[in-house]
C-alpha cells in the first residue's frame, strides 16, 4: 500500500531554517496582529468597504452624501462611521451641523488601492 502525500505537506522538515528564523524574528506580535485583524475585519463588511471606496474617490463627504452616492439609509452609514472612526480609518471635521468625513490617511489610501488592484489583476499563466 502507497502512502499518500498532502500537497499542502513537507516531505523534509526545516528545509529553510535561514527563512524560519528570519520569520519569527520579524513576525508581528500579537497585539499587532489583533490590530491587523480588526482592520480587515473593518473592510470585510460591503457597506463599510463601499462607504470607503466613496471616500476614496470623492476625498471628502458628508453622512447625506455617502448615503446618497451608495445607495445606503444614512442610519446604516451613520452606525458604520462611528466604527470606522474608532478604528481610526476615517476622521471627520464638523462644518456647522455637518460633520465631513475623509480617509484618515494615506495608509488607508493606498490599502484600498492595492487591495482593489490586487483582486483585478490577471495571476500569470499557469499561476494560482
Amino acid at each position: 500500500m502507497s502512502v499518500v502525500e498532502g500537497l499542502d505537506g513537507c516531505v523534509v522538515v526545516g528545509v529553510h531554517p535561514e527563512k524560519v528564523r528570519l520569520v519569527v524574528e520579524n513576525a508581528p506580535d500579537a497585539d499587532e496582529l489583533t490590530r491587523v485583524s480588526a482592520v480587515f475585519k473593518l473592510l470585510g463588511d460591503p457597506t463599510r468597504a463601499r462607504l470607503l471606496y466613496a471616500l476614496l474617490e470623492a476625498g471628502e463627504l458628508c453622512v447625506c452624501d455617502l448615503a446618497a452616492s451608495t445607495a445606503t439609509a444614512e442610519a446604516t452609514v451613520s452606525q458604520a462611521l462611528r466604527l470606522l472612526r474608532a478604528s481610526g480609518v476615517v476622521t471627520g471635521r464638523r462644518e456647522g451641523r455637518n460633520v465631513f468625513y475623509r480617509l484618515s490617511d494615506a495608509h488607508v489610501r493606498l490599502l484600498l488601492d492595492v487591495t482593489r488592484e490586487h483582486i483585478t489583476h490577471e495571476p500569470e499563466p499557469g499561476r494560482r
